[in-house]
């Protein structure tokens, strides 16, 4: 299926993999990629070293385009601008903030850019500024997210920009992926769907509770801080949002997640770790290879629209 995303990208089908920190790693990222999407490596607030050994490995895994994404708050996103450009990656995605002091050293590297917005306004402001492409990302995401539903945010981004659109947030099936085109976009970000792939590295106690999980059973801490975040409920989001509600310090709010994505993805701990997980859980039901999942989703879309996904 062509799009301009497919053809700004390289890439077979228009499907990219979220940029999620401590998931999104090359294995998962290569395999995305190697199946026709467009994979990313998450760099989360990782350091420099880290993003550029991820960077190599995914060279040795596959030769498809594959991108970086950029957390523009990480202490070290100067550093790994950078990387970026010496490691010759073709794509970055970048979210918590503004590329631009950035954009002409990628743009002279001949780097696709293509920021997370979650208003009309900074969708405007990264075209100006610009990106090849945004991603309009709705509430219904995982992780840190806007206010906008997907529903709401991505026409009107499409009708307020001329570059291409993709939509992310509550996107995991054909349905979602054939909606998404319905409203303008050209191209898909998900990242729910692709935690429970057989090549993310995720602990598999967090992939079966994304299995496990129900309709009602996404929450969303961190209102009061100005940074809310999407994630599946457990103790430590109940034991979060009273304290929240008890008007407790940022300090001890922070105290409390401090390393809990960690303890969530690499330990396993799906008590009082972090798991991160947009809406779309409710739609993942089963672990499947990157490849079954692309598969999938476009054999899905194509019987809903044949003439518009082929």
């Amino acid at each position: 299926m062509k799009t301009r995303v497919t053809e700004l990208l390289g890439i077979t089908y228009p499907i990219i993999q979220g940029g999620m920190a401590w998931v999104a790693t090359h294995e998962l990222a290569s395999a995305v990629s190697n199946a026709g999407g467009l994979g990313i490596i998450g760099a989360g607030g990782a350091p420099a070293s880290w993003v550029r050994e991820q960077i190599q490995a995914a060279k040795k895994e596959t030769d498809k385009p594959f991108g970086v994404n950029l957390m523009l708050m990480n202490p070290e996103a100067d550093e790994i601008a950078k990387v970026l450009v010496e490691e010759n990656v073709k794509v970055v995605t970048t979210g918590a903030g503004n590329p631009a002091k950035y954009m002409q050293m990628w743009k002279d590297a001949g780097i696709k850019v293509m920021p997370v917005v979650a208003s009309v306004a900074l969708a405007k402001l990264m075209e100006r500024g610009g990106a090849d492409a945004v991603v309009a990302e709705g509430t219904e995401s995982g992780g840190h997210i806007g206010s906008q539903t997907t529903m709401t945010l991505v026409p009107q981004v499409v009708d307020a920009v001329s570059i291409p659109v993709i939509a992310a947030g509550g996107i995991a099936d054909g349905r979602g992926f054939a909606a998404a085109l319905m409203l303008g976009a050209e191209a898909v970000q998900m990242g729910t769907r692709f935690v429970v792939a057989n090549e993310s590295i995720v602990h598999e106690n967090y992939k079966d509770r994304v299995i496990k999980a129900k309709d009602i059973d996404s929450e969303v801490t961190g209102m009061s801080t100005g940074h809310p975040i999407r994630v599946i409920r457990n103790k430590m989001t109940r034991q979060y949002l009273q304290m929240e509600k008890d008007g407790a310090s940022l300090d001890d709010l922070e105290q409390l997640t401090l390393g809990a994505l960690r303890k969530a993805v690499v330990e396993g701990d799906v008590m009082y770790g972090s798991v991160m997980a947009g809406q779309s859980a409710g739609l993942v039901h089963k672990k499947e290879s990157c490849a079954e999942i692309i598969q999938e989703i476009m054999t899905d879309a194509h019987k809903l629209i044949p003439n518009i996904v082929d």
